[in-house]
């Protein structure tokens, strides 16, 4: 196992997850697609880094280097940073914030001190009292059929929101349930008929380029991938 991952759920309303994991030795992993943006702690050989990461539209290759620790926090869907549009940290284009001292970043304007497993959801309310952290409840009404705008004002503030179109989010979700499905030892045809495929064709067309893995790979394991968990509405 390259990486070790634990997670947990959020009190915050504003939060989707709080993960951490540690490497033992340097290798590559796969990073699939998410559309989730998150900040992230990197901790190695004595450095200590914050960074917004953005949404992942397709799966790519990452390299994981020996001996580091990460702790993340994954917002919700449709939380998003002002200063900092989730488009603007789409695909791995991520911004890593200043760093200031061992225990403290940059943000704002002032001196943040770096978020632990046990204070996450205390850091997170602090960004929002700051103004810092936003989230736009038209995207909840979307994700459960509601239109309380019209359809364009709708699908602006989605993507503004998001850094997705409603497509592609449901593309993403789709194959990530399906993922879970494989790993956890589902049948291929199975898998593909509960998650909505047309047929084995489209399934692997879809994982290999959200995945970047074929579902025979996906499910025999052949290579580790990045951070994926089950969530009650999987």
């Amino acid at each position: 196992m390259l990486l070790h991952f634990e997670d947990r759920p959020s009190t915050s309303p504003l939060v989707e997850r709080v993960w951490r994991s540690r490497s033992e030795h340097a290798g590559r992993f796969s990073s699939i697609a998410s559309p989730l943006w998150e900040m992230v702690v990197t901790r190695h050989r004595g450095t200590v880094q914050m960074t917004v990461r953005g949404p992942e539209t397709r799966a790519t290759d990452a390299d994981c280097p020996a001996e580091g620790e990460w702790f993340g926090i994954r917002f919700r869907f449709g939380t998003f940073m002002p200063q900092i549009p989730v488009a603007r940290v789409l695909d791995r284009n991520d911004v890593d914030l200043p760093h200031v001292s061992p225990g403290a970043f940059w943000l704002d304007g002032r001196a943040w001190e770096y978020p632990s497993w046990e204070n996450a959801e205390v850091f997170v309310q602090r960004l929002v009292q700051r103004g810092l952290i936003g989230r736009d409840p038209v995207v909840d009404a979307s994700l459960h059929g509601r239109e309380e705008l019209s359809t364009r004002s709708t699908q602006r503030r989605f993507l503004r929101a998001t850094g997705l179109t409603r497509g592609t989010h449901r593309q993403i979700e789709r194959a990530r349930h399906v993922t879970r499905l494989l790993q956890s030892g589902a049948a291929i045809a199975d898998a593909a008929h509960d998650a909505g495929y047309f047929d084995q064709a489209h399934l692997t067309r879809s994982v290999k380029h959200l995945i970047g893995q074929t579902p025979g790979q996906i499910a025999r394991g052949e290579t580790q991938l990045s951070f994926l968990y089950k969530t009650d509405a999987s």
